[in-house]
């Protein structure tokens, strides 16, 4: 059975997509919780091959143009089903590994890096993880020490921090109605956040725990500091 077959027969829990560009902490692995390696699919989004590798996970599915890759880590693959994409292409490799991680059928998916050391590229991931296109994936992301949540309608998310730490929720991709905090020092219910409003800038947790839903709309939940 050749690669691609081996992955369609195969049910998984959790995806991670590792990008490309700077290199992601040693311990990001440490963050998220992780099913059995059964169970995990790894994509590695162009140059994100090398990071997995140097995290210690094996590539299942390598995608992207391969423009910034080192040709001899692409050619040293096993057992990884490579999907090549010309460099004149519509969509970032991030967007490409997420569509797979979608129709892989995970039930979360987990980006590692994507801040990149642009501006633009960090904006440009954080929409996209943030796209309702991705809403059945439940994304997560590790962007240097920040930790990132997706927060979609009839998915309620609860995050663990320790009191003091700061917690930024922000409205993406349109109004966020219906949002409810909770376990945070200033707390929201059935309240509206809007594109380029500041209200949940720098809010921070009372206890450990911080509960958070919105009825319409998506949110980006971002703890600055939460990866140590």
């Amino acid at each position: 059975m050749d690669a691609a077959a081996q992955q369609s027969s195969r049910a998984f829990a959790v995806a991670i997509i590792v990008t490309g560009g700077d290199a992601p902490r040693d311990d990001s692995l440490t963050r998220v919780p992780l099913p059995d390696r059964d169970q995990l699919l790894v994509i590695g989004a162009d140059s994100g091959v090398e990071h997995a590798r140097a995290l210690g996970l094996e590539v299942d599915i390598a995608v992207g143009d391969f423009d910034s890759i080192d040709p001899e880590v692409l050619a040293s693959l096993r057992n990884c089903e490579i999907r090549r994409h010309p460099a004149d292409k519509d969509a970032t490799d991030l967007e490409l590994a997420l569509d797979i991680a979608l129709e892989s059928g995970a039930r979360r998916g987990i980006v590692i890096g994507g801040h990149g050391g642009r501006l633009d590229h960090l904006l440009g991931n954080a929409f996209v993880i943030a796209s309702h296109r991705y809403a059945d994936l439940s994304p997560r992301a590790i962007m240097g020490d920040a930790l990132v949540t997706v927060v979609h309608p009839g998915a309620p998310v609860e995050l663990i921090g320790e009191p003091g730490e700061q917690l930024t929720v922000l409205a993406v991709h349109g109004p966020a109605t219906g949002v409810h905090i909770d376990g945070l020092a200033w707390p929201l219910q059935d309240a509206t956040l809007h594109p380029g409003s500041t209200l949940g800038l720098s809010n921070r947790f009372l206890t450990s725990t911080a509960r958070i839903r919105v009825e319409s709309g998506s949110l980006l939940v971002i703890s600055p500091g939460a990866h140590r």
